[in-house]
């Protein structure tokens, strides 16, 4: 088993912080992603570029801390891609999240067995459009953000997972 989280509101509700992140990773969490509160706690800006574990949106503009994907061992051997990119509707403003998505997908191609994206976005019909978008290259989309589990899972043709939104715990 390989689990990722999002835990861009795991601070008091707001952002993270390197304790919260630190509990989290030692609860067994593999991998954490995040969304547009990434930032809401200062300390943020530099434990997202030491911890490798967390993401933030890859198509966050050039420059910003961090990074948005990676390929971690899960435990049974399996190489795993995790891309965290960020929708562009109802959102602050960010670089293309489908052209994003298609450059780190061939980044990690040939690298990963499973790749695992985390959408964050705002509307279903954006998180809808990119999971058609990436059938048959991503393993999993999983749209975050809305904080309300969404019943529309599906396996689309080319065997791509997805999901409108996780949910939150």
């Amino acid at each position: 088993d390989f689990v990722v989280a999002n835990v861009e509101n795991a601070a008091g509700g707001f952002g993270i912080t390197r304790e919260t992140a630190e509990a989290i990773l030692a609860s067994g969490v593999h991998v954490m992603t995040t969304g547009n509160h990434v930032w809401d706690k200062k300390e943020a800006l530099d434990y997202v570029a030491r911890e490798p574990r967390l993401l933030r949106p890859l198509n966050y503009p050039p420059g910003a801390p961090g990074r948005g994907e990676g390929v971690w061992t899960a435990p049974d051997g399996t190489p795993v891609a995790v891309l965290n990119a960020m929708g562009r509707v109802h959102m602050p403003l960010v670089d293309d999240p489908f052209r994003a998505l298609d450059d780190a997908l061939a980044r990690v191609r040939g690298e990963a067995a499973i790749a695992i994206v985390d959408f964050h976005a705002e509307v279903t019909s954006e998180k809808i459009a990119l999971a058609w978008h990436l059938d048959g290259r991503a393993s999993l989309v999983a749209g975050t953000h809305t904080h309300v589990m969404t019943a529309d899972e599906r396996v689309l043709p080319g065997g791509t997972a997805a999901i409108t939104d996780v949910g939150m715990t």
